[in-house]
């Protein structure tokens, strides 16, 4: 009975989402999704479901959140299916294999403008995660500005360097983690290698405060 509610719920639900989704036949084991909204789809979270033999169910969660793909989809090594779904586009999503009875339902979706369809919760930690992603990258940011106030040389980047080295507190974010090693690279070009390394240095500087821009776009959802 209880399986039987959750198909219920899952095809009501499916009627209205702005994403379809299914199993596609496998190996590899994947899932097409299907936009059907009007506007670009930058996040989204999908369950598999099975019955297991004591009766319940095998729920699997899928989740994703692309909006920073727009910023950082052309780098090296950037996977294809982690990237804005746009409408009317369809695309097929690696996932762990999955027994051949198994359904997908869509349980969340946030869209470009930061209005979203789904489960509250669901969408609530989306933009909970995103708003940390911000402040830690306007952190970056920040020691970028304090720093950069004149034309960078080698005294800049050893600044950034004692900065970055002792401004962590706690856990390193990921974006503490790349800048710091980023500055110990440009650092050990400018002094150690005598290459002159700013012209690219702004560049990368350029690109981080690029995605603090993106992050604090997409940190709160729509009203």
């Amino acid at each position: 009975m209880t399986w039987l509610v959750t198909l219920l719920l899952a095809s009501a639900f499916a009627a209205d989402v702005p994403l379809a989704a299914k199993a596609l036949p496998g190996p590899p084991s994947q899932v097409e999704l299907r936009s059907t909204a009007t506007q670009p789809i930058n996040a989204w979270v999908f369950a598999i479901s099975s019955p297991n033999p004591s009766g319940g169910i095998h729920r699997v969660i899928h989740s994703s959140d692309v909006y920073m793909s727009d910023v950082t989809g052309g780098l090296q090594g950037a996977e294809p299916h982690l990237r804005v779904l746009q409408p009317g586009e369809s695309r097929a999503v690696p996932v762990d294999p999955f027994p051949r009875d198994a359904t997908v339902q869509v349980i969340a979706v946030v869209f470009a403008d930061n209005s979203a369809y789904g489960d509250d919760r669901t969408i609530a930690g989306i933009f909970e995660k995103r708003a940390i992603e911000r402040d830690q990258l306007k952190e970056v940011v920040d020691m970028f500005t304090d720093s950069l106030q004149s034309e960078p040389g080698p005294a800049t980047l050893l600044d950034l360097k004692r900065r970055f080295d002792g401004g962590a507190v706690g856990a390193e974010s990921p974006a503490h983690r790349s800048a710091r090693l980023a500055v110990d690279a440009f650092l050990q070009r400018a002094v150690e290698n005598r290459e002159d390394v700013f012209p690219a240095f702004r560049t990368y500087v350029w690109f981080v405060k690029t995605q603090y821009e993106a992050a604090a776009k997409h940190a709160q959802r729509k009203p």
